[in-house]
């Protein structure tokens, strides 16, 4: 085992390859929260963002909170990894954003040398009234693709309030994913689930994404993009419910597949309880689009660098 020191500087780096900004990852201006495995390597707060954190035997448990009206201009860093080939990671939070609060969360998971991991993530949110959450979430995984990501997130939006998450996975094997998000949405606010996923290999994506639309003039999205190739498969499942006046809900999922192999299927749930309410929905499954491969192509690409171009955009 590494002692804390030399541990820091190795998820880091991995932090660096994620995506991240080390500079940001454990300055002290900055609110944070850094486990590697089950130990808490850093932790941050800053004005208006409290975060307590305990280690577990298995993971850790944290609780965020930002305060009524706090208006938190730099982004809050969480970072959760497993550097050894084989680990059980659970971690468990709690956030609470305050009435008119309005803060980000910038999220980097990764597992480089996976073999036989598993990443378990219990989230609890609420969002007070008037306030705003976004959650940008990036994994990063060794080519192994010995992960198994579970990330469950419960969410409640209070009256007028905005809830953004975005779950990005597309650097490295997948693993196996079961993602499972839940948003509860009171009158006038606004919920948007978003996940991108790249799936490689023997992959297994499974996808779900809820939102009840529970208050007056409710706003819902659960948007998917997926990529399976090779023996990779993959299976969204979206659900709406309309269950206030004027509550509008909308299920987006779009798949594509490279190689024979590759297995997809979108499963749309919608579900009106009050008629005023109204839920859409739109599902894509197929190939990358022939006439932006050939454009790339004439412009001097390969195809499979063509195809790797217009898939990275699709995920974005």
């Amino acid at each position: 085992m590494l002692d804390s020191s030399k541990e820091l500087v190795v998820i880091t780096e991995a932090y660096e390859s994620a995506g991240g900004d080390p500079a940001a990852l454990c300055n002290k201006n900055f609110a944070g929260l850094v486990v590697s495995h089950n130990r808490i390597l850093f932790r941050n707060n800053a004005p208006g963002v409290h975060i307590e954190g305990a280690e577990t035997s298995t993971g850790a448990r944290a609780k965020i909170s930002v305060e009524a009206g706090a208006i938190v201009k730099d982004p809050v860093h969480l970072c959760f990894g497993v550097i050894p080939q084989e680990g059980l990671q659970e971690i468990v939070s709690d956030f609470e954003i305050g009435e008119r609060a309005k803060v980000k969360f910038v999220a980097h998971c990764f597992f480089p040398n996976a073999v036989k991991v598993k990443h378990v993530m219990d989230a609890k949110i609420h969002v007070g009234k008037d306030a705003e959450m976004t959650y940008s979430e990036t994994h990063y995984h060794g080519e192994v693709g010995g992960v198994e990501v579970l990330p469950v997130a419960k969410v409640v939006v209070e009256e007028g309030g905005i809830f953004k998450n975005e779950f990005k996975l597309i650097k490295g094997a997948a693993g196996e994913v079961h993602l499972d998000y839940f948003a509860d949405l009171k009158k006038d606010a606004v919920g948007e689930l978003n996940a991108k996923i790249y799936g490689k290999k023997q992959d297994k994506i499974v996808v779900k994404e809820s939102i009840i639309l529970s208050g007056e003039n409710a706003r819902g999205l659960a948007r998917s993009r997926i990529v399976a190739s090779d023996h990779c498969t993959s299976e969204v499942i979206g659900e709406a419910v309309g269950n206030a006046p004027n509550s509008r809900g909308h299920v987006d999922c779009v798949e594509i597949i490279r190689g024979k192999d590759a297995r997809a299927s979108a499963v749309p749930r919608l579900l009106v309880i009050d008629e005023r309410a109204k839920l859409t929905h739109e599902a894509a499954i197929g190939s990358v689009d022939k006439k932006q491969v050939e454009t790339l192509m004439a412009r001097g690409l390969t195809e499979e660098k063509a195809v790797d171009v217009v898939v990275k955009g699709m995920l974005g």
